[in-house]
């Protein structure tokens, strides 16, 4: 999917409409993954895929899709899983790349990639910087965090939503 950076009124709308679905789909999330930190990651994914549409048009069947959004999501999660378990299980072929070739372009593309968001998240205000931060970088789970700050769950729910919304709006994708 083409990466699209939607209008500031459309990006809006979505996100009301995202806000008023979230906790219905949430759960819905919850009850297909094991792991409450991976539902609220994709809940994130649909979030961005539905903020990246490329034709522009108001959704008409807003919840209709935002489900279709979260199955795609849910399917695509699966099938990194399978993926990921196939390439485990496969001989390494040293030979058939020069590795230092391709560690070296993903290093500078991945630094180049930091480097933009890390300009983005900077900002942040900067208690939703670090929740960010100790989410994404850190792996720290939802739970976690609000102890460390102190704060609901919820709390920390909407500082991660806050951060990500930022980073769509600069036109970063969150890692």
């Amino acid at each position: 999917m083409p990466e699209v950076n939607p209008s500031p009124e459309r990006f809006d709308a979505v996100a009301r409409q995202f806000r008023a679905m979230r906790g219905v789909l949430l759960a819905w999330f919850r009850r297909r993954v094991p792991d409450p930190s991976e539902a609220e990651d994709l809940l994130q994914e649909s979030f961005l895929r539905v903020t990246q549409r490329t034709d522009g048009e108001a959704i008409q069947q807003f919840e209709n899709y935002l489900y279709r959004t979260a199955q795609s999501v849910l399917t695509d999660r699966n099938r990194r899983r399978g993926v990921r378990a196939a390439e485990a299980q496969m001989a390494l072929e040293p030979d058939r790349y020069d590795a230092d070739q391709v560690d070296a372009l993903r290093e500078l593309l991945a630094k180049e990639k930091l480097r933009r968001v890390e300009a983005v998240l900077m900002t942040l205000p900067e208690r939703t910087r670090a929740i960010f931060i100790l989410r994404r970088v850190e792996g720290l789970r939802y739970g976690e965090i609000a102890a460390r700050f102190s704060i609901s769950v919820s709390a920390v729910e909407k500082h991660m939503a806050r951060a990500i919304e930022h980073l769509l709006r600069n036109g970063e994708r969150p890692a």
